[in-house]
């Protein structure tokens, strides 16, 4: 399967770009894969973060259980401040 991954705050500096396209068929694979190309830094990330496929939560469930669909947009959303 094949679709965008798009970073935000924290994660778009970590892997220096805004968004990507990706490869994969679970969202485990397609998170290694961005961590393998960027580095450990977005991996501390990728560690704390929650993530939207296609508009919807991810929450607790296990990044190796999320199955992609093809065209998906999977973004990676860091915990944010605020005051």
């Amino acid at each position: 399967m094949s679709g965008l991954i798009r970073y935000w705050a924290a994660a778009k500096a970590a892997a220096g770009i805004a968004e990507e396209p990706f490869e994969g068929e679970v969202l485990a694979d397609v998170l290694a894969a961005a961590v393998a190309r960027h580095g450990a830094g977005l991996g501390e990330v990728v560690r704390r973060a929650s993530f939207l496929v296609d508009g919807t939560q991810v929450g607790r469930r296990d990044p190796a259980d999320v199955r992609l669909p093809e065209g998906a947009v999977v973004e990676v959303l860091p915990p944010f401040a605020g005051g």
